[in-house]
């Protein structure tokens, strides 16, 4: 639309303005163009985005829950359960190497990390958030995108963040400008105070529950042994005269045969004799094997009794730690993700069992289809955020990072799984979280990651370029709590396989 006014005003200009001068002002600004305006050729400058300063909330902050990083801003905002406490300036990924777009948690702590990739090139108080290489990092900031793909923050802004972010914190990485706002809907999770008041007394019950079946399993297991081995003498016994009767068997078998093929009264005669025998030696046996079976009953039967009680045993172990383990996870936030382009509900938490390479294994053991209306439309890209309790459970917060329905209209879609529900919402604490998303889980989650989701409608160089990391063999912890069932989407395996998905050696990347 034309402003009239500006319009009024410059005709008033003109009109003042003699010919002469006119004609010198025109002459001016085109001299001006021309030598303002870039040759065809040229490369085109990289854009500043609008400067922002580094500084912090007025006020006593708590601990960080999440950090949005801006692409388009160049900033990265660190929100506690009351809002922004820190922010600062960052450079994401340049041109070809962009620092991807989505739904990250941190996943390992390094105070000084160097990079096995770039030149051994320095990443103090490195905040990593996926295993090829992202990861929040002191560094230079040039005012503009210009790193491989991680983000750097100030150096000194990155050491005071450092010791406040704990492992599983949410990390946002959004397009554009993005902050939580508030949030209830039906469908968020609503705590049970009972259920989160016994919670800590009910994992320290189930968990010494468990030590007991474990105990009682091995001790099973030992007396099971110990019957097969005292028995295995008589087995072997048995064994030797069920063979010897078997041989006389059949020995007895050619006498009869040779009986009746007897043509002379003296063939006849010597078949008869040779049945005779073969006929005592049948009985003999048999009565020796009688005796021996008898004999051998009560070990044989103890033995068998004791593999039974060893079996029974080990099945109660393992109820036992499932038990235990989900008692024990019931003590720690909850995150779920439902991805419209799978039509799939997943649950992780995180196990705090630590790994070699210094990363912590998830659980994963909830996955089940879910129920999204109108399946084929956008729901966009929404994260929601249980940020403190209240009188009537949780404040929840939501972040919408790329287009679709508004945040209220993608949760209406959606049906969760009473079961699920049932499992989870009653001991739901703060900083548990509910995401949605029409994207799928991006490759690089694993064991040991929480969600990992990239904006498929944004650049995503940084994570792209990366090669896989290769597969290595870890440890395997009994009851780590992970999804063990080979082919659940592509995603879960049993790390005892060797899957690519699982088995992902962590490189040094900048």
């Amino acid at each position: 639309m034309t402003n009239r006014c500006t319009t009024a005003q410059s005709t008033e200009v003109v009109r003042r303005w003699a010919p002469p001068a006119i004609v010198t002002l025109a002459a001016t600004a085109a001299l001006t163009a021309l030598t303002a305006a870039p040759p065809a050729d040229a490369a085109p400058r990289q854009v500043r985005p609008e400067h922002t300063t580094e500084g912090a909330a007025p006020r006593v902050p708590g601990e960080p829950i999440m950090a949005i990083v801006s692409i388009k801003s160049q900033k990265v905002t660190i929100y506690d359960a009351d809002g922004w406490v820190l922010r600062a300036p960052v450079s994401s990924g340049t041109k070809g190497r962009e620092t991807p777009a989505g739904v990250f948690s941190v996943v390992e702590k390094d105070k000084d990390h160097r990079s096995s990739l770039y030149d051994d090139a320095w990443m103090p108080h490195m905040l990593r958030i996926t295993w090829n290489g992202i990861a929040l990092h002191g560094g230079p900031l040039p005012g503009y995108a210009a790193s491989h793909g991680c983000v750097r923050m100030p150096f000194g802004f990155a050491e005071k963040l450092f010791d406040k972010v704990r492992i599983g914190t949410r990390v946002i990485i959004s397009p554009s400008d993005a902050e939580p706002v508030e949030f209830s809907h039906p469908a968020l999770f609503t705590p049970n105070s009972q259920a989160i008041a016994a919670a800590p007394a009910r994992a320290e019950t189930l968990a010494r529950e468990a030590d007991e079946a474990t105990k009682l399993a091995q001790q099973t297991k030992n007396a099971a042994a110990l019957a097969v081995k005292e028995a295995a003498p008589l087995t072997a016994a048995l064994r030797k005269l069920e063979l010897a009767k078997t041989r006389a068997d059949a020995a007895l078998a050619v006498a009869e045969k040779a009986l009746a093929a007897a043509k002379t009264d003296q063939a006849k005669a010597r078949a008869e004799d040779q049945k005779q025998k073969a006929a005592a030696k049948v009985e003999e046996l048999q009565t020796q094997l009688d005796a021996a079976k008898a004999n051998a009953k009560s070990k044989l039967d103890a033995a068998a009794a004791a593999q039974d009680a060893a079996k029974a045993a080990e099945t109660k172990k393992a109820d036992a730690a499932k038990a235990a383990s989900e008692a024990k996870l019931a003590l720690e936030p909850v995150s779920v993700f439902i991805s419209r382009a799978t039509q799939k509900l997943y649950v992780r938490r995180n196990t705090h069992k630590r790994l070699p390479d210094g990363g912590e294994v998830f659980d994963a053991t909830i996955e089940v289809p879910v129920t999204i209306r109108n399946p084929d439309k956008p729901i966009g890209t929404h994260v929601f955020t249980a940020v403190a309790r209240t009188n009537g459970g949780l404040r929840w917060t939501a972040v919408t990072i790329d287009s679709g329905d508004v945040a209220k209209a993608a949760l209406d879609r959606i049906t969760l799984p009473q079961d699920v529900l049932d499992r989870i919402a009653p001991t739901a604490l703060p900083r548990s979280s509910l995401i949605i998303s029409d994207e799928p889980l991006h490759r690089e989650t694993n064991y040991r990651t929480e969600f990992v989701i990239a904006l498929n409608d944004q650049p995503q160089g940084g994570i792209i370029t990366r090669q896989r990391s290769p597969d290595t063999r870890v440890g395997f912890w009994d009851g780590w709590g992970s999804n063990n069932t080979p082919g659940r989407g592509g995603q879960f395996y049993d790390p005892r396989q060797n899957n690519r998905n699982y088995y992902q050696r962590p490189q040094r990347w900048w």
